[in-house]
């Protein structure tokens, strides 16, 4: 199937935004845009071939120009947390915006998803969006040459491949914020439904409300947190254990193991048995964000074809590096080295069952 463009409309300096379609031999549609690399429809069947949305979004390129709630945006030059927006490297210390609760979030209110993208690259499955972020862009040092690439295959699923380099030594922590209902995303529903396996015994506990990590690797056993035997997101989300209180939910990164450094690792799966529509994630990076939506703002989050989205109506995965790793040394380091190839894979697998 060919990728097929179309007019998204218009940025603020009037350049044209595009919007290209991605479809396979069965159905399966993904929708995205070269404002922010921002995937914006994501169209999957359920147990019955019906096709529907299943990540959140808008209608127009009006509303992604502000996006407070980052739906389906490309996250840079590093998703989450840094504490303070204050890392040091080589002895010299780099300031970011503290945009959130005095910490730096998503890199700030610059992020990579308010910026057009050049399409590089188009394939009969694929589009590749590529970026030039100069020397001191967001407070980062170096000029960084990123891309992301869309893949959808005819085994119905969406590949996320970054790539990139730097000319100084910089931190690179790029991911996704896709918010995902597997109801369908015009389902008014929350996602308390929604089964949830994942393959991580192990979690970064938080400080306090700012969702800073404390350092700690802690596992997820006996506590709510434990997603190791499938079960709904709705089971413990409520229950007065602190990591969550503090968090309205869940928004914490848990931690993956492999054989071998960079070897793609089955994360989990996410299944919605009324529609018997599935979600498999597989990455080969170090951790992930699992978040419950605890902050969508109806106000501000008038969605597509007219629906109002509210707290608990999505859930996120965001593959990444642990939050605030660039300050905890325990962690693995986002910090990539000058010249040296920034390199990192997510895929989704739609399954019905």
């Amino acid at each position: 199937m060919a990728v097929t463009t179309e007019n998204f409309g218009k940025t603020t300096t009037n350049e044209t935004i595009h919007l290209y379609t991605i479809k396979n031999a069965s159905g399966m549609m993904a929708k995205v845009t070269d404002w922010g690399a921002i995937l914006v429809e994501l169209w999957t069947p359920d147990k019955n071939g019906k096709l529907e949305d299943v990540v959140l979004g808008y209608d127009n390129t009006d509303q992604y120009l502000t996006n407070p709630s980052h739906f389906g945006a490309t996250i840079g030059r590093s998703g989450n947390r840094i504490e303070f927006g204050k890392f040091v490297i080589d002895g010299k210390t780099y300031q970011l915006a503290q945009n959130q609760k005095g910490n730096n979030l998503h890199s700030g209110p610059d992020g990579y998803e308010y910026r057009l993208w050049m399409a590089t690259a188009q394939t009969d499955q694929s589009v590749t969006f590529s970026l030039v972020s100069p020397d001191g862009d967001q407070g980062f040092p170096g000029e960084f040459r990123v891309s992301v690439t869309y893949t959808v295959t005819d085994a119905n699923e969406l590949t996320l491949t970054y790539d990139g380099s730097c000319d100084q030594d910089t931190v690179a922590n790029m991911t996704n914020h896709s918010y995902f209902n597997l109801n369908g995303c015009d389902s008014r529903e929350p996602v308390y439904n929604h089964v949830v396996e994942l393959k991580a015994e192990y979690y970064t506990p938080v400080a306090d409300d700012k969702a800073i990590p404390t350092g700690e690797i802690a596992p997820v056993k006996g506590t709510p947190m434990d997603f190791l035997t499938a079960k709904q997101i709705g089971v413990d989300i409520g229950s007065d254990f602190e990591q969550l209180t503090m968090c309205g939910g869940y928004d914490h990164n848990y931690v993956l193991k492999r054989e071998k450094s960079k070897d793609m690792v089955k994360l989990g799966e996410v299944f919605v048995e009324e529609n018997g529509r599935g979600m498999r994630i597989l990455t080969d990076a170090v951790g992930f964000q699992f978040y419950s939506s605890n902050f969508i703002n109806p106000d501000t989050a008038h969605g597509k074809r007219g629906v109002v989205y509210d707290k608990r109506g999505a859930f996120c995965i965001e593959t990444q590096y642990f939050p605030n790793a660039i300050n905890t040394k325990s962690f693995p380091s986002p910090l990539l080295k000058a010249g040296e190839n920034y390199h990192t894979v997510t895929t989704y697998q739609f399954f019905t069952k």
